[in-house]
């Protein structure tokens, strides 16, 4: 009724009979500017992958960084030093945030360059540069090799079931992997 009346768009309107909990979320992509499924936002430690947050509704993950970094040191227990984010992360609040917990991060630099700007800038390439091949890295390998491309799934709880364990089912074979190299030159 709004729709027709005053131009007002529903909310959480359901875009498939089969999975009504289904919400198209804009991405901005030229490929693809709309896709339909959850959303996930990870974090990566060591090059293992743990979801800090799934929904089916769209999200900012610039406002999940605070929550991300206390998730990574509640499973470390060790202090987060360094973080590599999407610019997305870069916002004031994270920037304040990170500054005020010491962390380093690949944020590109806003006002006047410090005395020390060419180390910072070396040490945000190599930030960028793990993030980008590592973290990136796992998203395509997943849903090509894990099957998280295109799940089958016919209920919520079944689709989030099915991304978690091919997540971690490629954490799996990692640390297997490094357990096997590990084994290997012990051996040597």
């Amino acid at each position: 009724y709004l729709l027709f009346t005053q131009g007002e768009k529903p909310k959480g309107r359901i875009v498939s009979l089969s999975k009504d909990y289904l919400r198209p979320i804009v991405r901005g992509k030229e490929i693809k500017a709309v896709k339909f499924g959850a959303k996930v936002n990870k974090l990566q430690i060591d090059g293992i992958n743990f979801i800090q947050k799934i929904s089916f509704d769209n999200f900012n993950e610039g406002t999940q960084f605070k929550n991300t970094i206390y998730k990574a040191q509640g499973l470390t227990e060790i202090k987060v030093k360094i973080a590599g984010a999407d610019a997305i992360y870069a916002t004031n609040k994270n920037r304040i945030f990170a500054t005020g917990n010491t962390i380093q991060t690949d944020f590109k630099p806003k006002g006047k360059p410090s005395k020390h700007h060419h180390q910072q800038k070396k040490l945000k390439a190599m930030i960028t540069k793990e993030r980008a091949s590592r973290l990136e890295g796992s998203f395509g390998k997943e849903k090509e090799h894990y099957h998280l491309k295109k799940i089958k799934a016919k209920t919520k709880a079944t689709e989030i079931l099915w991304i978690f364990f091919g997540i971690h089912t490629a954490n799996c074979l990692e640390i297997g992997r490094r357990m096997q190299q590990g084994s290997l030159e012990n051996v040597a």
